[in-house]
């Protein structure tokens, strides 16, 4: 009898140490995924009195996030947008990325009526397999007296 007492704690020892072995791999193996979680990058950094502000890009595992370019100049709608998309397309560049990656897209129009020219300056720039886009009026207008701001999501 207690042959078998012995037999079913050695078995229950191998049970239990099987669980714990499996339990502590599992989080030795989420430490190891936390550890290897790619890290953000940013790129072209604005700084307002020496503290940095934002980025003119950021990056996280293979996506890229472009910060709004605008165009602070006198001009009409087309020339802001033409302005502002080869902004775009140079953070992108600087990124490691193009235009035809470009995945989403918000266009800021500080006046709807600008629409219709704003597409025309717009199309053809993201290649044959366009973002999708969402396009909106700023109540108030855009920052510094652009006619348009655009911003996009693109991968590497």
């Amino acid at each position: 009898m207690e042959m078998k007492n012995n037999e079913r704690r050695s078995a229950l020892r191998k049970i239990f140490a099987s669980a714990a072995g499996v339990v502590g791999l599992g989080f030795l193996a989420k430490a190891e995924a936390k550890a290897a979680a790619p890290e953000k990058e940013a790129g072209s950094i604005t700084y307002q009195q020496n503290v940095p502000l934002f980025s003119g890009h950021t990056k996280h595992g293979n996506l890229v996030f472009i910060a709004g370019k605008g165009a602070h100049f006198d001009g009409d709608i087309t020339a802001h947008t033409n302005h502002v998309l080869d902004e775009v397309q140079k953070e992108l560049e600087k990124a490691g990325s193009s235009m035809e990656k470009v995945l989403k897209v918000n266009v800021y129009l500080a006046d709807l009526a600008d629409y219709t020219k704003m597409n025309e300056a717009y199309k053809g720039r993201f290649g044959n397999k366009p973002p999708v886009r969402t396009t909106v009026a700023t109540y108030g207008g855009v920052p510094g007296d652009s006619l348009v701001e655009i911003d996009c999501i693109a991968y590497v």
